[in-house]
């Protein structure tokens, strides 16, 4: 598969893109998965409600962020996939994390919510029609393609995956 090109995706979302370098994004997202859940299995519970200054949200919140933002982005691509282009909205990260209410669930709950929200991607992105890689539509006022939303997948992880393991000493 092709990488999107900068015309698929708001200039925003090209710090995510940036991020995943492989050309089988597929492969990443599954190694991903596996890479992730051995490090965040390794995230005490005392540090779940933590939050490292500079940084705004707990760990848990961080997680939560990640897992909310995967069934968005997912949500997005099935529409798109299918056809559907009706422009979707944007989301509020810091009202999902404040209202998340994250400080209620375990670390290992959210480890274990965020495995099968992956799970799920994956299914959703490994049985696509080759054509629905590039339909788009456009979310928070910004066109997207479906490959594009693939990466921005695997790139938003990495991103705040590289900040939990920095704060964590993990880097």
């Amino acid at each position: 598969m092709q990488r999107p090109e900068p015309t698929e995706y708001a200039p925003f979302y090209g710090t995510y893109i940036t991020l995943v370098p492989e050309g089988d994004v597929l492969a990443a997202m599954e190694s991903q998965l596996t890479e992730t859940l051995a490090f965040w299995r390794t995230i005490p519970e005392s540090q779940g409600d933590v939050c490292h200054a500079p940084y705004t949200w707990t760990v848990k919140q961080v997680i939560g962020h990640l897992i909310d933002g995967e069934r968005i982005f997912g949500y997005r691509a099935l529409r798109f996939a299918r056809g559907d282009s009706t422009p979707l909205p944007g989301f509020e990260e810091n009202d999902y994390a404040k209202t998340g209410h994250y400080e209620r669930l375990t670390v290992a709950a959210l480890v274990s919510e965020f495995e099968a929200v992956r799970r799920s991607s994956l299914w959703l992105f490994r049985n696509l029609p080759a054509e629905a890689w590039t339909r788009s539509g456009k979310a928070n006022d910004s066109p997207v393609t479906v490959r594009a939303l693939a990466y921005i997948v695997v790139g938003h992880v990495r991103h705040h995956g590289g900040i939990l393991r920095k704060r964590l000493g993990a880097a």
